[in-house]
């Protein structure tokens, strides 16, 4: 009992996480409606299971790398509250991951999504 109790608690840490990005995190709001909008775009154009897939795991590695960064970002400011120029990196660096992510998103959804766009619009 004991161990389930301890799951629970650490799916309620979890889900205080999410509503922390949710309620805080302007740039989860916008990757996150991006990523609703594309997805339903991705349905609607009639993708498959396996490019839904694919369309789907890129969008959680966006989200999944912004909830990292306001994590990174949360940590250091509480270690480094003054500038310092590796706090400035950590925090760069971690910006560039969701980029990165983004960019990779992105070219996911080009790939799936504009050959059927090109033979609607042709």
């Amino acid at each position: 009992m004991r161990h389930l109790r301890r799951i629970v608690r650490s799916f309620a840490f979890a889900f205080a996480g999410l509503d922390h990005l949710i309620r805080t995190q302007s740039n989860f709001w916008v990757h996150l409606t991006a990523a609703l909008g594309i997805a339903l775009l991705g349905v609607l154009l009639g993708l498959g299971a396996a490019e839904l897939a694919a369309l789907v795991l890129a969008i959680g590695l966006v989200l999944v790398a912004e909830a990292a960064n306001t994590a990174l970002e949360a940590v250091v400011d509480l270690a480094s509250p003054e500038i310092h120029p590796l706090a400035r990196t950590a925090k760069d660096v971690a910006a560039a991951g969701v980029l990165i992510a983004a960019l990779t998103a992105v070219a996911v959804a080009i790939v799936l999504l504009l050959p059927r766009l090109l033979t609607i619009f042709r």
